[in-house]
Formats: structure tokens, C-alpha cells, sequence
């Protein structure tokens, strides 16, 4: 095969002068050239080891007869910025890593792209960038770390963290113990957040190769599938197979199914928007709806179920979830193997790829059916909900999966904060009594950048007075992770004057997950009819200005131009 540059090397011989003093060879010039690009750095356990996968997939190159060039844009974590300003920054993060990309994807022609990353914001700014760009491309995900003691996660933080802001309710050494276990290895955090989910789109959407999302990211398989992934983008250079041919709304919707039968992050309603859009497409909200009202909810995973990602993988990952619902899934779809769906799957089968991971399963004392539940015994159905209503006129995203069944639907009176931070001291010194619908506003895209309210949420389900008994709403978003009756995405949000900015404490706030309903249903107290609320709402749009915050830099372009969060939070 050719390649791509051959013309702008003929136009200026500095190309290959430069590329000959990065230590190519000469026979290296007229070779294919990949683009390897990973996230790889010492922010995080969930990138530090991205730079082995990278070094297999340029084995895999060079295998084939290719050139590697390696590029790294690493990412932020959000668990590291948590709790303080910095966490504004996680979701534009997504927008600057795709940007940077493109820039190394664009300044010279490259035959192909492998991109690699395991976390909530990397995944989906590679995803972004291999719509953008439109070049052959295979995505990496970097798996699962390791599980905590007695098959615990990460998110242990929550109650460690809880306690620890109390007087007497935690030992130094119960902190300690927790700061050396809570994160075992490298990899992402062992629960179905966004990370996970997003690793579990990229092969729903045919990005990735079968079988790699999720992967323990300390075994061997991970390390072959990068190497797989080094030959295989040979071959789709070879036959100029872009991701445009493969993330097709048929490919969209699989992801979907999935998404609703893991019990995906609610985050994925930001970011497969945000990857259709590169594309000039877009998803309706009213897809996931449709989607969640079918779909069997078979992903016994934490943090709607049982069991970790590790397990998941073990139990088959994505081609047993594919398999299980393959009548519902488009398999007729092209994929990064170069071949369909249904193709990939009978070879998946033939591999003996189900046997071997039900083999390390045993080893938990599980089997398979207890992580994948059959769909003819799955009593839940779907995960997600897009509400609406007169608090959230063009919607707001619920994870009902992982919401008791006592809190689908509720009315109570609002708590209304203006940031998160001052909510969430309210819960940590007890100021939040059961039966209140906490209310965090101005945590928007352009409000602040739209921050997870992880750390809100996890306080509330870990007072047990609390817990199952308290609603939290707002504008800005949530962890994956998130449990108990939490609805983000509230929009138009509260920056933009959306009806969630003239809220007050004491407002009756109605939601009904089974309805797809939203509303502020009283005033002070009061129950009171549609119409003279929305009285009372243009009333304070006259009396009550909106907040606005200053930012400089990238958060202040972001905060001054990202799109909704219901069509992906973008710019």
C-alpha cells in the first residue's frame, strides 16, 4: 500500500529531514504510518500504565510493515478533584484532549491512528477525535484495575470521607488501611462508572476490538489485544475503513442497548451526543427512553448491582451482553475487525473466549449467570430515564437502576444551594432532613463547567438517616458511580435562566421516574396548579438576576460556549 504523505514529502524535503532526525530510518519514510496515541502519564492508575499498551500496538505495526509515531495527551481524574475547583475543570478536559488530536492527527497525513485510554474524559475525546478526524482508527481500552478487600471499589471514599469530616466517627488507621487498598493497581476503578461505561461503548459502537473493554489491566490478554490492535490497523489502512463507516446510527443505537442493559453512566447521555456530532448527527434524548423501555437490565454490576468489572469481563463482557440480546442489535454492522458484528461474535464464540474467562470467574466462586443474568429471569428494566417537565423543560437524566424503588417517584420540599460545596457541608453537619429534595444549581456547562456531584451523593447514602429518604437535583452531573435518587442534567440550566435558577427553598419539587416527569409543583409549601406557578416563576425572573462566575483560560471559553448537557455538553 501507499502512503498518505507522499505528496507533501515531494512538496517540502524538510518532512523527512525531521522525521530522520527523530530517529527514523530511511526504509521508514515510505512505510504506513500510524499515529499511536495514548493518555498515558502519572496523573492517575487508570493512565500510568497506557505507555505498555502503546509500546504493543507499535510491536503489532512493525509486524505488519508499518511506522509507529507515538504522541501522549494525558487526562485529569476526577476522583483526584473531587471536592475542590478543580473538578470544574474534568468535563472541558474532554474537549481540550480531542482538540489536541486533532492537531497531531492534522499537521502531517497519517495511514491510521490507534488511540488508547481507559477513563471517564480520555475515552470519549479519543472517540470525538476518531469521528473528527476521519482516519482508519482502533481504540484501546486501558481495563480494570484490580478489586479492593472483600471485593470492595474505590468509592469506599465515600463513607471513609463522610466520617472523617465528623468529630470521633473514624480512627487514623481505618483512613490509612483504606488509603492503601482503595486503589490496588493500575487500571480503571473497578465499578461500572463512566469509565467503565465508556470503555463498554467503544466496542458496543465498534471501535474497539471484541472482547477488550474492561479487561483486567494487569493480566496478559490486555497486552495481546494491544498488540492485535498494532496489526490489525494495518489492515483497515489498508482498505481505508474510516470511523465514519462504522459509527453509523445503527452503530449508535447497539450502544445504546448495551448501555441500558449494563447500567451504564449517566454520563454516556453527555458523550455519545458529543461523538454523533462529529458526525452531523444527532441523538434524541427520546432514543434512550424508547431504548430503556425494552431493554433487560441484565448487568449485575456494581453500582446497580453485585459484582465488579473484573467479574464482568470474566463473565464475558460485551460479546456475552451482545450475544445474550443479539435480536435486538444490529448485527450487520462494520466494525474495527474489518468484518460485522455478527461476524465478530461466531469468531468470539470459536475462540474459546467465554470458557477461559468462566474458568478465572470459578476462582470467585461465581459463574457466569450471576454477573450476566439471563434476560427470561431479568425482573428490571432499562437503567436510564430522560425526564421532563416544568423544571427541566428540555430534560434532566435519572440512573434508576441504582435508585431504590421507594424513590422513583417523590415530592418534597427543595433545599436549594447555589453550588455544590455549601450542599454538601449541609448534609455533612446534618442540616438535610428526610424527605427534602436537595437542589444544586449554576453546575451547569456554562454555569461552571459542569462538575460531578459524586461527593454530595455519596454523603447522603452513607448517613443512614438519609439514605433512600433524600433526592438530589441539579443542573451538573454525576459519577457513574452514582447511587440513590440523583437527576442531573438539568436543562436549561440555571446560567442559561432554565427553570431549576428560580427555585426556592420551600418549593414543592415532584419527579416520577415511571411517568418521565419533572416538575415544581408548589410554592412555598403550597401545592398550586401549573399555571400560576409558572406565574410565580416569570415573577422572580424579574426580581431574582442570574449568577454568573468569572473564569480565564480554557474554562472561560468553555463556560461561554458549551451546548447543553441534552445535546452533549460540547463546544
Amino acid at each position: 500500500m501507499g502512503i498518505r504523505s507522499e505528496k507533501e514529502r515531494c512538496t517540502w524535503a524538510q518532512f523527512d529531514a525531521l522525521q530522520l532526525g527523530s530517529g527514523w530510518d530511511e526504509e521508514d519514510i515510505g512505510k504506513p504510518q500510524i499515529l499511536v496515541e495514548d493518555a498515558y502519564g502519572d496523573s492517575h492508575p487508570g493512565s500510568i500504565h497506557l505507555n505498555q499498551l502503546g509500546e504493543q500496538a507499535v510491536y503489532g505495526i512493525y509486524e505488519k510493515g508499518g511506522h509507529p509515531a507515538r504522541f501522549h495527551v494525558t487526562d485529569i481524574c476526577d476522583g483526584c478533584a473531587q471536592g475542590h475547583d478543580g473538578m470544574n475543570l474534568v468535563l472541558a478536559s474532554r474537549e481540550v484532549i480531542c482538540d489536541m488530536i486533532e492537531m497531531h492527527a492534522g499537521f502531517v497525513p497519517w495511514d491510521g491512528m490507534i488511540l488508547s485510554s481507559s477513563c471517564d474524559k480520555s475515552i470519549p475525546a479519543h472517540l470525538k477525535a476518531a469521528a473528527r478526524v476521519d482516519i482508519p482508527a482502533i481504540f484501546i481500552p486501558g481495563g480494570s484495575m484490580r478489586p479492593g478487600p472483600r471485593q470492595t471499589t474505590s468509592l469506599v471514599a465515600g463513607d471513609i470521607s463522610l466520617r472523617q469530616k465528623r468529630n470521633n466517627e473514624i480512627t487514623p488507621d481505618e483512613i490509612r488501611d483504606y488509603k492503601l487498598t482503595g486503589c490496588p493497581s493500575q487500571g480503571a476503578c473497578t465499578f461500572m462508572g463512566t469509565a467503565s461505561t465508556m470503555q463498554c461503548m467503544a466496542e458496543a459502537l465498534g471501535l474497539a476490538l471484541p472482547g477488550s473493554a474492561l479487561a483486567p489491566a494487569t493480566m496478559r490478554d490486555i497486552l495481546a489485544m494491544a498488540r492485535k490492535a498494532g496489526r490489525k490497523i494495518m489492515e483497515l489502512a489498508a482498505k481505508n475503513i474510516r470511523p465514519s463507516q462504522i459509527l453509523t446510527p445503527a452503530a449508535f443505537r447497539n450502544a445504546i442497548v448495551i448501555h441500558s442493559a449494563i447500567g451504564g453512566s449517566t454520563n454516556a447521555l453527555l458523550h455519545l451526543p458529543a461523538i454523533a456530532a462529529e458526525l452531523g448527527m444527532e441523538l434524541d434524548p427520546g432514543l434512550f427512553n424508547e431504548i430503556n423501555s425494552y431493554i433487560p437490565h441484565i448487568g449485575n454490576i456494581n453500582p446497580s448491582g453485585q459484582h465488579l468489572t473484573e467479574s464482568f469481563w470474566f463473565a464475558g463482557g460485551i460479546p456475552k451482553v451482545q450475544l445474550l440480546l443479539e435480536k435486538y442489535l444490529d448485527l450487520d454492522v462494520m466494525t474495527v475487525t474489518g468484518k460485522t458484528l455478527g461476524e465478530n461474535l461466531e469468531a468470539i464464540k470459536k475462540d474459546h473466549f467465554f470458557e477461559r474467562g468462566e474458568g478465572y470467574l470459578h476462582n470467585y466462586h461465581l459463574v457466569p449467570e450471576d454477573v450476566i443474568t439471563p434476560a427470561e429471569t431479568t425482573e428490571e428494566v432499562g437503567s436510564i430515564a430522560v425526564l421532563k417537565g416544568n423544571l427541566a423543560p428540555e430534560g434532566a437524566v435519572v440512573k434508576y437502576s441504582a435508585c431504590e424503588k421507594s424513590m422513583r417517584s417523590h415530592v418534597g420540599k427543595a433545599v436549594v444551594f447555589d453550588c455544590e460545596e455549601d450542599a454538601h457541608a449541609a448534609v455533612v453537619e446534618g442540616k438535610i432532613l428526610p424527605g427534602e429534595v436537595v437542589i444544586i444549581r449554576y453546575e451547569g456547562p456554562r454555569g461552571s463547567g459542569m462538575p460531578e456531584m459524586l461527593m454530595t451523593t455519596e454523603a447522603i447514602c452513607c448517613d443512614h438517616t438519609l439514605n433512600g429518604k433524600v433526592s438530589l437535583i441539579t443542573d451538573g452531573r454525576f459519577s457513574g458511580a452514582t447511587r440513590g435518587a440523583a437527576i442531573g442534567h438539568v436543562s436549561p440550566e440555571a446560567a442559561c435562566g432554565g427553570p431549576i435558577a428560580y427555585v426556592e427553598t420551600g418549593d414543592l419539587i415532584s419527579y416520577d421516574i415511571e411517568k418521565k416527569t419533572i416538575d415544581i409543583v408548589g410554592i412555598d409549601g403550597m401545592d398550586m396548579d401549573a399555571d400560576s406557578i409558572q406565574v410565580v416563576l416569570e415573577k422572580r425572573k424579574l426580581e431574582k438576576p442570574l449568577k454568573k462566575r468569572a473564569f480565564t483560560g480554557v474554562l472561560k471559553r468553555y463556560t461561554e460556549h458549551a451546548e447543553s448537557a441534552m445535546k452533549g455538553a460540547g463546544y
